[in-house]
């Protein structure tokens, strides 16, 4: 069971060392490990060259962690891929653990793990709603982004099947690529936090971009606009789709934005439960 795994960075030399030593220290090691240089303006490249000469990296103009998860995925050589952000760590046992799972359960494609959040140095407890879920999970992945892109390990099939992450989405891109992914395979977990996720960072996506919501809504329309859910699956899109609508028109209108209020009132009213009964 050969492991590629891919790490995406820009501009964070100290934490794409750690992160690469964790993966180094693995108990059960991947067969390769790509850290594809997102345009970095620091040592970062300098440093993996000298640390890590076995580590494959791969340079490209800064053209975002879409693109930089996509390249490693495309020149990696596993039939498994696993993802580590460059802000993250594994603890040993990760791959260990994730193999041992797909082992007794040979059907699945897909597997994460529980995980570790320190926020500003000092570890924090997920609320319940961040609970890891397994099966069949395309609803829960339609409130939030409910796997973590470092836990999660996936079969080269998967991506051949659904398509790669979407470059034209700033963030939340995780989010789209779940969608896609299980509304067509279930996810494995293991039930141990296997990955430490630091947070609270200034250069994280989710502190750059004002109303995350919005590129969810980007993503929810894709899925619709596809026209491969059940119809389940559909209204319980839609109606995600319309309370994001809603917490994004308030947002708008608290900001006197009443023109991009008024998109997301024009995007609520294209998708009705009724519509998508008819």
């Amino acid at each position: 069971m050969d492991v590629s795994v891919v790490i995406p960075t820009w501009n964070r030399a100290d934490q794409v060392v750690r992160a690469i030593n964790s993966v180094i220290r693995q108990s059960t090691p991947p067969a390769e490990i790509l850290v594809v240089d997102d345009g970095s303006e620091d040592d970062t490249a300098e440093r993996v060259l000298t640390a890590f000469p076995k580590v494959r990296l791969l340079r490209q103009a800064n053209l975002g962690v879409s693109a930089a998860r996509n390249r490693g995925i495309t020149e990696s050589n596993g039939e498994w891929i696993a993802f580590l952000d460059s802000d993250d760590t594994w603890l040993p046992d990760k791959l260990a653990k994730q193999k041992e799972l797909l082992r007794l359960q040979p059907d699945l494609l897909a597997c994460h793990t529980e995980e570790i959040w320190i926020r500003n140095g000092r570890r924090v407890n997920p609320m319940r709603k961040h609970a890891k879920p397994a099966g069949w999970i395309f609803t829960h992945c339609l409130p939030l982004c409910c796997v973590s892109p470092s836990s999660v390990l996936l079969h080269r099939s998967v991506f051949e099947s659904i398509g790669n992450f979407d470059e034209s989405l700033p963030a939340c891109e995780d989010y789209d690529l779940w969608l896609r992914v299980f509304q067509q395979y279930p996810i494995g977990l293991v039930d141990t936090p296997l990955v430490t996720k630091y947070g609270g960072h200034a250069d994280q996506l989710s502190r750059r971009y004002w109303g995350m919501d919005r590129f969810r809504v980007t993503a929810l329309e894709k899925m619709l606009r596809a026209g491969q859910l059940t119809q389940v699956h559909r209204e319980e899109c839609i109606k995600v789709l319309q309370q994001k609508c809603d917490v994004l028109i308030g947002g708008f209108e608290k900001r006197g934005k009443s023109e991009q209020a008024q998109r997301y009132r024009h995007i609520k009213s294209n998708w009705t439960i009724e519509e998508s009964q008819c």
